[in-house]
């Protein structure tokens, strides 16, 4: 049962905690709608001049030979084997896609290098296609992409402006007139009308040129390529910008810049081999010629027609030889034809490829050496070929060629004892047919040579073809799924978000800061401060006022006037225990001074004596006494009583106007020994012949904590009010009040809390503190 009474003690008062912590905050509701209205305003004001900044787009499918892609529009063309040279995957195009140089290509090409700002009392704003201006450069080499500089243009008229410069240099100008100026030759132009430009009479545009490799990076930085889907070579190149315009054009050149560079790189070995087949052409249609003219002379000359029927029977048992001769021979010339070509051409010059087409081997070695070449001819674009990156390259191309010489002389080789073996072969098949005529085995000798020739300029031919077909066929690596656009919403500032994080700090900041601050305070604020650190008898609290001096009536309503008659109505339990026929005497102290123990002592007096109690107000704070500041009393009183050689005290009590019966003895002069002087008997003796007097004495004593006299006469009094001023007392110097409450050296002790800032409830209170108001409550 006790544990059930505790418990329930316990979440009262937990809840009691959690009231007064909301209470807490609700009584501070102006800061929370000051910092709401300060946070939105702020985020008004952001939203108002930031900059907007836009998000753009753009949707492309590349070839990936895994994945597939635009390769399969051109399956009429897959056995040609020039169009399988070309690999490519969707990481290496990304890669080339946030490239440097592609990306600088691109920004040339828009002249991205220079910004057009119109310039606005509060906000300049950064305008692209909609400008008024255009300025155009006499010649733009390496050294100028280096330069930053920036000047104003300002309009005069339709013909003229002022270009002022950063040094504040002004100038006249006509539009269209050629301009020396930071360090370059320039002309600007006045752009022709437009709906959505704003060419008003007078306009200042501030033109400013910025480095190219920061710009490039700028826009390096900002671009975002990333595929769509891992199971799909679809992609998406983004970009952040604040002129929407500028960020479609950006994306869209882009992507065109980026196929036409593979393009170029596709067709650049195709027409290298190209034109390696027409000069051999050229040569075997030559050398062709002069074999059919040789074999018709020889014919003419011999009266040779047709010796074929004659032999049948002999060249068919040699064709077989004559057949592999043919072929071993063809190779042999293919082989030597590769192998001077690759000799007599410089170091790094493409290959022919698809030549040679007995063995792969041949093919692979002279495909990773052009791709090695031409990727060092993409990289001599941004770098010298002192480069270190070169040495590798290089060496691994030395080695390639070295490789495939090798190759070509062990196949030359071996070739050419193929040959000499046929050759062997087909003369002892030959000496068999003596009985042929000479003549026919020189036609027959013209007639292979003939052959040989023929084969070499088909197969050439062919090859051509194929070149022609590849070449009018390249495919671009990636094709355009939906072009640039940007959304019409920026996307940096977020208004929601912006909106959202102001409420949120509009109502975090004043709630941190009241609890930080009610963390750190250490003083005494309600009285629920009190009650938690002991049990003492509460008598109540009393509220601001302003009033030295306050005309405490019968009929008063006022805040203080209510509280001190709750505090008496306390005070009468407290001293029920008090004999009939004897004064009831009341104590009031503090813990230190300011704490309004004598302005409490002055109107409870008052309080008791508008009730028809004869009460003396006693002013027993001998070092500094302060009921001069609220009653108008003479200058002797107590202290000469105590110090002169009279019984009397009545001479030195004064009798206050407006009340019945309420007396008051004056705390007198200051005297050199006060503990002392209240020791001596006469003051007990005092005290015994008051009580007898009046119904109530209420003494003013000094701070408790300061001095002893408080203690000295403690015995003396029925009741003790211990005042405790709020926002001024530290929680720290309650262990004194703690201590003088254990030990009982109070008697009947009682707290009292002054100064607080309990409101105005149902309608007590005089109508000048309801006026007093704040506006905001109102």
């Amino acid at each position: 049962m006790d544990q059930s009474i505790s418990k329930d003690i316990n979440n009262s008062e937990a809840n009691f905690i959690l009231r007064d912590l909301i209470d807490k905050f609700l009584g501070q509701w102006k800061w929370f709608v000051f910092s709401l209205l300060v946070c939105l305003s702020l985020a008004f004001l952001y939203l108002r001049y930031t900059i907007p900044k836009y998000k753009a787009s753009i949707s492309l499918l590349v070839k990936d030979d895994r994945k597939g892609g635009i390769e399969s529009e051109l399956s009429a063309f897959q056995d040609l084997e020039v169009l399988s040279n070309f690999k490519s995957n969707i990481d290496n195009e990304i890669e080339i896609l946030k490239s440097r140089s592609l990306i600088e290509s691109t920004v040339i090409d828009l002249g991205l290098y220079i910004s057009y700002i119109n310039e606005g009392r509060l906000k300049s704003e950064e305008i692209y296609k909609y400008r008024n201006i255009d300025v155009i450069f006499a010649a733009i080499d390496n050294d100028f992409f280096k330069r930053r500089f920036s000047f104003s243009v300002e309009s005069v008229s339709d013909s003229t402006y002022i270009l002022k410069t950063e040094d504040g240099k002004r100038s006249l100008y006509r539009y269209g007139q050629w301009v020396s100026c930071c360090a370059t030759r320039f002309k600007i132009v006045h752009r022709g009308s437009s709906k959505k430009a704003s060419h008003q009479d007078a306009f200042r545009t501030i033109v400013k040129f910025r480095p190219l490799a920061q710009v490039v990076e700028s826009y390096r930085n900002r671009v975002v390529v990333a595929p769509l889907n891992k199971n799909t070579s679809a992609i998406e190149i983004s970009i952040v910008d604040i002129v929407k315009e500028r960020a479609e054009d950006f994306l869209n050149t882009l992507f065109k810049i980026y196929n036409r560079n593979s393009l170029d790189d596709k067709n650049f070995v195709s027409e290298n081999t190209s034109r390696f087949i027409k000069q051999r052409l050229s040569l075997m249609e030559t050398a062709l010629e002069g074999v059919e003219k040789e074999s018709e002379d020889y014919k003419k000359e011999k009266g040779v027609t047709d010796i074929k029927s004659e032999a049948d029977n002999f060249l068919e048992n040699s064709s077989t030889f004559q057949k592999n001769l043919l072929d071993a021979e063809t190779q042999l010339k293919v082989v030597s034809s590769v192998y001077d070509y690759i000799k007599s051409n410089p170091r790094f010059s493409l290959i022919p490829t698809n030549i040679i087409n007995t063995d792969n081997t041949y093919a692979d070695l002279i495909n990773q050496s052009n791709q090695l070449i031409l990727e060092r001819n993409r990289l001599l674009v941004n770098a010298k070929p002192s480069n270190p990156i070169f040495y590798s390259i290089d060496s691994r191309i030395d080695a390639l060629n070295s490789n495939i010489l090798s190759s070509l002389a062990r196949s030359k080789a071996s070739l050419e004892i193929k040959k000499r073996d046929l050759e062997r072969q087909n003369a002892e098949i030959r000496g068999r047919i003596s009985q042929i005529p000479t003549q026919e085995r020189e036609v027959r000798v013209l007639a292979r040579q003939q052959q040989i020739k023929e084969s070499l300029y088909l197969y050439l031919l062919q090859k051509g073809e194929e070149i022609a077909i590849s070449l009018a066929v390249t495919a671009p690596n990636a094709k355009l799924i939906d072009s640039a656009l940007a959304s019409n919403v920026p996307i940096s500032p977020n208004s929601q978000s912006i909106f959202l994080a102001a409420l949120l700090i509009g109502i975090l900041l004043p709630f941190l800061t009241i609890y930080t601050a009610d963390l750190l305070d250490t003083k005494v604020k309600v009285r629920q401060d009190l009650e938690r650190k002991f049990m003492v008898p509460f008598l109540g609290d009393i509220p601001k006022s302003d009033l030295k001096k306050e005309n405490l009536t019968s009929t008063s309503r006022s805040s203080l006037a209510e509280a001190l008659r709750i505090i008496r109505t306390n005070l009468e339990f407290m001293l029920n225990q008090v004999p009939a026929g004897v004064g009831k005497t009341i104590f009031v102290t503090s813990t230190l001074p300011k704490e309004g123990k004598t302005f409490i002592s002055v109107n409870l007096a008052k309080t008791i004596a508008l009730t028809g109690k004869k009460v003396l107000l006693i002013g027993l704070d001998l070092r500094n006494p302060q009921l001069g500041k609220y009653l108008d009393l003479p200058s002797e009183g107590l202290t000469n009583f105590l110090a002169s050689d009279e019984t009397n005290v009545a001479p030195y009590i004064v009798k206050q106007e407006g009340f019945k019966e309420f007396y008051v003895l004056p705390s007198g002069i200051i005297p050199p020994n006060p503990a002392e002087l209240l020791m001596i008997d006469k003051t007990a003796n005092l005290f015994d012949d008051l009580k007898a007097k009046y119904d109530y004495i209420v003494v003013d004593t000094v701070p408790a904590s300061i001095v002893t006299d408080t203690f000295l006469i403690a015995k003396f009094a029925h009741a003790f009010i211990y005042v405790v001023r709020a926002n001024f007392m530290d929680k720290r110097n309650l262990y004194f009040l703690e201590n003088c409450y254990k030990e009982k050296k109070f008697p009947n002790l009682s707290l009292l809390l002054n100064y607080t800032n309990n409101a105005i409830k149902y309608g007590y209170g005089s109508e000048s503190e309801k006026n007093k108001k704040k506006w905001f409550r109102k």
